[in-house]
This record gives structure tokens, sequence and C-alpha cells, in this order.
């Protein structure tokens, strides 16, 4: 079955990158893989909420994806290390028909203070899962892990200035 990874060291605290995956309304200023996301208005994520997920794949390609968040973890002590997780899981019409099913989970976990692990997995089931391009979707895993950095770092200088 297809699955797509990336992981990325970022230098910034864990609750800064935390801050930044779950600022939604902003990810159309740095994500280039993740461009937009629609989500209830007004208020934080919360489990359980429908989003909207614009997706613009490496050579212009876009779609829309139906997603629900199922897990929910904002950067805590877990023994001696913080750490922090966001799923969701595909509720398009091929999911409800169980041809392609999938759940993404991003992950935070403290290296060290200031310094933080990310990384994203997505394994996809179903009869139609095969058909799903691994290789476009890890790519953008990656660029969207990169953009992740970038944006955390830079949002962690300019707070130094």
């Amino acid at each position: 079955m297809p699955r797509a990874e990336a992981e990325v060291a970022i230098d910034a605290p864990i609750g800064l990158v935390w801050r930044v995956m779950l600022d939604l309304d902003a990810y159309p200023a740095w994500n280039p893989f993740i461009v937009r996301i629609d989500s209830p208005a007004d208020r934080p994520a919360r489990i359980g909420d429908d989003l909207g997920l614009h997706v613009r794949f490496r050579g212009g390609l876009r779609v829309r994806t139906r997603e629900r968040i199922t897990r929910l973890e904002p950067p805590a002590a877990t023994g001696p290390r913080r750490e922090a997780a966001l799923e969701y899981e595909f509720r398009g019409p091929l999911a409800a028909l169980g041809l392609v099913r999938g759940r993404r989970l991003q992950s935070l976990e403290e290296l060290a203070p200031g310094t933080t692990r990310y990384r994203t997995r997505e394994r996809l089931t179903g009869a139609l899962a095969v058909l799903v391009p691994a290789s476009a979707l890890r790519d953008g895993f990656e660029r969207h892990a990169a953009a992740l950095r970038a944006r955390a770092e830079g949002l962690r200088g300019a707070a130094e200035r």
C-alpha cells in the first residue's frame, strides 16, 4: 500500500512549531503543499473538526480533500521529552466507499530546548489506494516540512531581534 513520510529538524521551540502548525488561516502565506485550509471560523481547531485542504502538487495539479481531525495533542511532557501530535483522516467519497482510506499523522518531538523534530506520515489503504501517486504525496510532505521549518525558524529569528 502507498505511504509517504517526511522528517526535518527545526531550530525553534516545540511550542512555536505547534502554533505554526495550528494557525490554519496562515497556511497560504507559507505552505507550498497545503495552500489553504477551510476550517471552522473564530475558534481554535479541535478533535472532530472537518477541514477542507486545498493541496497543490508539484507541477500544478490542485485537489481539495475533506479531512477530519482525529487527534490533537498540544506539546506536553512524555517522560523526559515534550511531544505533540496532530492527525486527520481522509473523509472524501472514496473513503466513505472504503476505496481509499488514509490518516496523516504530524508529530513533534523536542530534541533539546529550542530544537524540534517534525515528522509526518500517511499510509493509504483500500482497493484504489495503489492508484494514489505516493511519490507525489511524499514530495508534497517534504515541501511542507521544509516550509514549516523555514516559517518557524523565521518567526523565531524575528522574535529574537
